[in-house]
């Protein structure tokens, strides 16, 4: 791995006085000062625009006094760090790490003296802060009761939101401003099993805002490891963000032990859309890899046993009986209900399918025992994780799937007892092992176990670590669906591709599905933090093709699932549809073939929450670029400069878009392909239906 480090320390008095820091080139301004009550806080612009006013920091302590008021500033120091560092994976080849450093030393002088640090570091395109706990003799243990970090925002800015909930991040995006925020409607989607909404003036991270001034700003945090999840409340008199972290069962926010620090609480800022979605602040506040030997880690793209399921072709359950127990009971006694899925024989169909087109891996839910009555009853032992069923042979479709060059990936479905995940995790990675599966889709549907525990609460958090460094230990790449959502953490623990930890694609088989808003605003909200396995490539957009009536769909045109791939990063990469839809149209499925999951660079072209976005890519190690381009629920034209493009001979393009009489809601699935050819510096425009989209390969 490369690495360019350069650090310069100094100590500074002057901040004793309340003056600022700048960011590296100036275009940021941090201001650090001290309430009359001893309480810190910080404001920072960006030119001459503020981004917050005058906002206090501080955590409360359920054992002690905690450090929020009456503290004194010790020390003030100051440093200048530049760093290069090339991912495991990403959208880029090298990253540049560079910051000026701000860490204040506080003590509190009430009861027995403590001290405690706040670390600031100020990028050009934003900054993040933590509190840092170090050892010392008069604070070990402590509890958390609460965190009084502000964001207090300069006005009424329009704000990309979902609801702040405990459980779900499995809604659509509303677009309002802060004033008009009502978070209490969340309750309104009965489609999403486990939600636990927290107020009506409370809204999750990563939240999205844009001022009247066109200034973005993206408020998150990076590092979640062994707290709760921050969501925050908004005071709409004045516009103040405030810290909602996730209690536990008996309401306590985080239990922990010095050395410690609590995550990065991060503000991304630029007076361009496209530089919020290009920031590597969050991979930069986060650990470098504690995998020393990466060469297993495989970004890939796979089909599975999964869709079909969703639309009500087949099922995840072998029978119809009830009250199963894992222990001691005959599956032989058991009828089949004749809908299984996860057969042999559909298996091999998915395996000769995953050859015949290059894909690397092949997804199987439904697999195991158990899914008779998983869902709904707060049960424990659900799943062991090891034992198929009657009609699945573990040991023949591993065979046979090697012998074909591909991989299975496998499938475990918690039903949210994390305890008992816990419990059978070491057996289930080492089945894993010795049958040649080499990746793990998780997933946490319901209400999670310890019973009273939340998905984005501490003690979850630190069981999806867990389970990402379990999983690394046994060489076994990681792709969580329901957990908290990420922060970063791919940079430490490479292993762990991708998560779903929002509203993807299978809300629109089942449910009033997504809005076409919804794929233009998910890059700068969930993706932030990490890449979505959002599954796309539904090509079968209209529900009624398998039940007659239905009137659930895609919310999407066929060509914008295409463009998808693109504006919806991820090195793990699903073509959703069940293949036999990929036959009716192999020439939209050639771009799914062809198009990559891993980058050596990325441009962002063009880019509006909630409206559009437009962005290149080139293949890692390779001459070719892709392109993606989406659209709200509205048409739209919009032209790009292709000077990206490498010098010297032209590019063959192969471009993939909406019909001229496609729109999302009346004829979704009409496309056309077309060949031209463009070198660097052309233009390119793009004309997109209603929900709609285009998706182009360069290649030479």
């Amino acid at each position: 791995m490369k690495k360019l480090i350069l650090a310069l320390t100094f100590i500074s008095v002057s901040f004793l006085s309340g003056e600022s820091i700048k960011s590296p080139s100036g275009a940021l301004t941090l201001k650090f000062f001290m309430t009359p009550s001893g309480q810190p806080g910080y404001s920072l612009t960006h030119g001459e625009q503020p981004v917050t006013g005058k906002s206090v920091l501080g955590v409360l302590f359920n054992d002690g006094p905690g450090f929020h008021t009456g503290l004194k500033l010790i020390s003030a120091d100051t440093s200048t760090h530049y760093e290069e560092w090339n991912p495991v994976w990403g959208e880029v080849k090298t990253i540049v790490n560079h910051y000026r450093e701000l860490r204040v030393k506080l003590e509190q002088t009430k009861d027995k003296p403590a001290y405690c640090f706040i670390t600031f570091r100020v990028f050009d395109d934003g900054i993040g802060f933590r509190y840092e706990f170090p050892v010392q003799d008069n604070l070990q243990y402590f509890t958390v009761k609460d965190e009084l970090t502000t964001f207090n925002l300069s006005g009424n800015h329009k704000a990309f939101w979902i609801p702040g909930d405990f459980d779900s991040n499995e809604y659509p995006y509303k677009t309002t401003r802060l004033s008009d925020i009502d978070a209490s409607g969340g309750s309104d989607f009965f489609e999403i099993s486990t939600k636990s909404i927290v107020g009506k003036n409370v809204v999750q991270t990563p939240l999205m805002l844009k001022t009247e001034e066109g200034l973005y700003i993206n408020i998150f945090e990076a590092a979640l490891k062994d707290y709760p999840a921050m969501n925050v409340s908004v005071n709409k008199d004045n516009y103040e963000l405030r810290a909602v972290l996730v209690p536990d069962a008996v309401g306590n926010k985080a239990y922990l032990q010095t050395p410690c620090s609590t995550p990065w609480r991060t503000i991304i800022v630029s007076d361009k859309a496209e530089e919020i979605l290009s920031s590597k602040l969050i991979l930069n506040l986060n650990e470098p890899s504690i995998i020393k030997e990466t060469d297993w880690i495989k970004p890939q793209k796979y089909i599975g046993i999964w869709w079909e399921m969703h639309v009500g072709k087949a099922s995840w359950n072998y029978s119809d009986v009830r009250n199963v127990k894992l222990a001691g009971f005959d599956w032989s006694k058991v009828q089949p209900n004749g809908k299984h899925g996860a057969t042999t024989e559909r298996t091999k169909y998915y395996i000769d399918f995953a050859a015949k087109h290059g894909f690397a891996g092949v997804l199987v839910e439904g697999w195991n025992v158990g899914w008779e009555d998983w869902f709904g009853n707060w049960k424990e032992d659900v799943f062991d994780f090891v034992t198929p069923y009657p009609d699945f042979n573990v040991k023949g479709l591993s065979e046979y799937a090697k012998a074909k060059g591909v991989k299975l990936i496998m499938h475990h479905e918690t039903s949210a007892s994390a305890t008992n995940y816990e419990r059978w995790i070491d057996s289930a990675f080492r089945f894993m092992n010795y049958y040649g599966y080499d990746a793990v889709k998780t997933g946490y549907v319901g209400r999670i176990i310890p019973r009273g525990e939340h998905h984005d609460g501490q003690w979850m958090v630190r069981h999806y670590v867990r389970v990402a460094e379990k999983a690394a230990a046994h060489k076994i790449m990681l792709n969580a669906h329901e957990p908290v959502r990420p922060t970063g953490l791919h940079r430490t623990y490479p292993n762990w591709l991708a998560c779903e930890a929002a509203r993807g694609n299978e809300f629109n088989a089942w449910s009033r599905g997504n809005p076409p808003e919804h794929e233009t605003i998910l890059p700068f909200t969930r993706l932030m933090g990490g890449p979505m396995d959002y599954t796309p490539g539904i090509f079968q957009i209209k529900m009624d093709y398998y039940t007659p009536g239905s009137k659930f769909q895609v919310h999407t045109t066929l060509a914008k699932q295409l463009a998808l791939y693109i504006t919806m990063y991820s090195p793990l990469q699903m073509a959703a549809d069940i293949p036999e839809n990929y036959d009716r149209f192999p020439d939209a499925f050639q771009f799914i073939k062809d198009v990559a999951v891993d980058w050596d660079d990325t441009k962002i072209l063009a880019a509006e929450p909630g409206d559009y976005i437009v962005i290149a890519r080139k293949t890692k190690g390779k001459d070719e670029w892709f392109i993606g381009a989406i659209t709200d629920e509205n048409s739209r034209e919009i032209t790009v400069d292709l000077s990206f493009l490498g010098k010297g001979a032209p590019y063959n393009a192969e471009i993939y878009k909406d019909g001229e009489d496609a729109s999302w809601d009346d004829n979704p699935m009409s496309y056309k392909v077309e060949k031209a050819v463009y070198k660097t510096g052309d233009k390119i425009t793009f004309r997109m239906a209603k929900g709609g989209g285009a998706a182009v390969r360069f290649s030479r």
